[in-house]
């Protein structure tokens, strides 16, 4: 543990300006505060707080992150309160320790809901200071390096869970590439401690066997760049993790032994254009391995790394990787944005400049479930990149994966929702067309437009899912609002009393709903039935029955409920007999579910509860109806089937074959149709060509 005037000595070779005192009251009032408190590991307390401001020396931060590193603990763990704190050492410090004590107060029901609670204010607190995230980094590190110490499996297990999902993760966004390979490997070593234990045991293996290759490497490095006369800063070499090795054995399904490139090589020079030199040495010096070039000098990541990455064969055909970088690229490589904190913004800086965090923070204030928040923001943390075009030339950076709608959501959100088509490289290609590294991406869009629900199967950037999900739970909840609305009128009609606006007050409150909008989305998704909604608007009181059959050649009452189309939670048609504009149709209210839309004739009907008297709204688009036809079976069968479904502008959705013999194929179809009227020419022409014996609307059979 360091010592008193250890620590402030740290802090004033790299600032000599630093506030002393500010460290010694610190670091007294810190081992005041813990007292005789232990850790799991048998020593005082206070050890961890010094350590973990002893790691944010070696980022070469300010005295009051320091400071918060010495105090970050006090205010959760001992009798501190903020005003303690606020009062004796400032209200920056005040501040930072304030968030990050707020990082650890989690009260949750799952352990989603906790760790989505945790990444949330994590993120939050970034926004406002992105010290916050230095000191948390900090601290998670010293406790994933005192794990082994914590008695229960199941609590190390689900720390190392944690940090491999959220932490380093987040190291790495920000650029401090040393934080995210030490908490990956201690992770690993917890989470699959066989398979560290293995790939730690074969590289010990390794040295024995090939001897000091690393060394060796490292003076051909040198020797070549000095002959090109470039000069030297640093060059080393090291074996790469057990981590990092797993996750390539993993990625190209090989064992360790065929995996060739496990050293790595960083090679540190005085500006970008001896990088640029250095390559052109290295690749005139031994062979490269062709496609594993990168250049992120010209292209720099999200989170601003930039280097040259190439790799190359040695004598002995070894794949060697080796990084090109300056000084400068060299400090934001290793501490990320502790170095462009320490270097750049001694006396500011706020994480919302970085496009990566403003895009999770929009992510997490439309998000619905915990679960929704840690998919979207590891969709965001975990992708490789590429790097596509605009028509102006501007970079967008992306996951790999990423397809045309990804891109038109990267550029801007309003261009991702109006987005009707794409074209890559000057040619027309479906949205859901996976982009190559330097396309050039022209988004096609028309105001008015909404996002297409089906583009949540194929997009892959956390911003561009979250958008899809948005603007479908946007319209899911207006429907609901109107169904539900429909529903509430309908009841009050056939109570035996009138309804008032203090008998709906009432309701809400025995109900336990907010508001009215509450209320009619709980109807439309029958979490509050008929019966329920009666009794708290008027106990006692039972509303009129719903009549259980139409007479013959009546069609709904002017009092039904219109119905737009399916929307989940609210309208869905029952699968069995698929309704379509001009059928006949009631309602069965089905919790979870919503309104089941069926035909009169449907046989499920005979089985089920009250009606709710339904009807077609003016302006229905379409529907889906099954149809068998049963053909015979010759060449081109099929073929005068689907030329039919094409004359007739019905588009094919489903086509199942479900019987065949050697006279008949029977097929099921569901098909797209503008109303009844249209079905009924449909099925007609389908009875004309003379391979087809029959054709007719049909009911889902099993």
């Amino acid at each position: 543990m360091l010592r008193q005037y250890e620590l402030v000595e740290r802090v004033r070779a790299y600032d000599p300006d630093a506030d002393e005192d500010l460290l010694n009251r610190a670091y007294v009032f810190s081992m005041k505060a813990h007292g005789s408190q232990l850790r799991a590991s048998g020593d005082p307390y206070f050890s961890h707080p010094i350590e973990v401001a002893g790691i944010l020396t070696d980022l070469k931060l300010d005295d009051e992150t320091i400071a918060t590193g010495i105090l970050h603990d006090t205010i959760e763990d001992t009798v501190a309160t903020p005003d303690d704190i606020r009062r004796l050492f400032g209200d920056n410090v005040a501040r930072l320790v304030d968030g990050v004590t707020k990082l650890s107060r989690i009260e949750a029901q799952t352990e989603s809901e906790r760790a989505a609670e945790n990444l949330r204010r994590f993120l939050l607190a970034m926004s406002d200071d992105i010290r916050v995230l230095l000191v948390k980094l900090a601290d998670r590190l010293h406790n994933m390096r005192t794990l082994r110490f914590i008695r229960s499996e199941e609590k190390r297990r689900r720390i190392a869970r944690e940090t491999m999902d959220i932490y380093a993760p987040l190291a790495e966004r920000i650029g401090m590439y040393g934080f995210m390979d030490e908490l990956k490997d201690l992770a690993f070593a917890e989470l699959e401690p066989e398979a560290h234990q293995s790939i730690t045991a074969r590289l010990e293996q390794l040295r024995r066997g090939s001897g000091d290759t690393i060394g060796r490497i490292e003076s051909g490095i040198r020797l070549t760049l000095s002959r090109a006369g470039i000069p030297i800063v640093d060059v080393r070499g090291r074996e790469k993790r057990p981590w990092s090795i797993w996750r390539k054995m993993q990625e190209r399904h090989i064992p360790f032994e065929q995996l060739s490139d496990v050293m790595a090589f960083r090679v540190v020079l005085e500006s970008p254009e001896d990088c640029y030199r250095a390559l052109g040495a290295l690749h005139r010096r031994w062979p490269m391995v062709p496609g594993r070039f990168k250049d992120y000098i010209s292209t720099p990541k999200s989170n601003g790394y930039r280097s040259l990455h190439t790799t190359i064969l040695d004598r002995d055909k070894l794949r060697i990787e080796v990084q090109i970088r300056d000084t400068e690229m060299h400090a934001a490589a290793e501490y990320g944005m502790a170095a462009h904190w320490a270097y750049k913004q001694r006396r500011g800086g706020n994480g919302i400049e970085y496009p990566w965090l403003a895009d999770l923070l929009e992510i997490l204030e439309h998000a619905q479930s915990p679960e929704e928040i840690l998919e979207h923001t590891r969709l965001a943390m975990f992708q490789n990149q590429l790097f596509c075009f605009t028509p102006k030339g501007e970079i967008i950076q992306l996951p790999k994966g990423a397809t045309p709608v990804d891109f038109a959501y990267a550029v801007h959100t309003s261009l991702g929702d109006s987005c009707t088509g794409a074209k890559v490289n000057g040619k027309l290609v479906p949205l859901r067309t996976a982009l190559a590294n330097g396309d050039q991406v022209e988004i096609l869009h028309e105001d008015g437009r909404t996002p297409d629900p089906a583009w949540e199967q194929f997009v892959v950037t956390a911003r561009a899912r979250s958008a899809v999900r948005r603007h479908q739970r946007q319209r899911e909840r207006a429907a609901q609002l109107k169904t539900g609305e429909a529903l509430f009128h309908n009841i009050c009609r056939r109570l035996e009393v009138e309804v008032t606006a203090e008998d709906v007050a009432r309701a809400l409150k025995v109900l336990k709903l907010a508001d009215q909008p509450a209320l009619f989305v709980a109807l439309a998704r029958q979490s509050v039935t008929e019966a329920q909604l009666a009794e708290a608007l008027a106990p006692g009181a039972l509303p009129q029955p719903r009549r259980r059959h139409r007479r013959r050649g009546r069609g709904p009452a002017e009092s039904a409920i219109p119905v737009e189309g399916e929307t989940p939670g609210a309208i869905e048609m029952c699968p069995c007999c698929l309704p379509v504009p001009g059928d006949r149709i009631v309602g069965v209210a089905e919790p979870g579910r919503g309104i089941v839309v069926h035909r009169l004739d449907c046989p499920r009907l005979a089985a089920s509860g009250e009606w709710i008297e339904l009807r077609w709204a003016a302006d229905v688009a379409s529907g889906t109806a099954r149809i068998d036809v049963v053909v015979v079976n010759e060449p081109g069968a099929l073929a005068q089937v689907t030329q039919v479904l094409a004359a007739q502008g019905a588009n094919i959705v489903n086509l199942q074959l479900r019987d065949r013999d050697r006279a008949h194929h029977r097929y099921v179809m569901e098909v797209e149709v503008d109303d009844l009227a249209h079905l009924g020419e449909l099925v007609r022409a389908l009875g004309r060509p003379p391979s087809v014996i029959s054709a007719e609307r049909a009911f889902a059979t099993g």
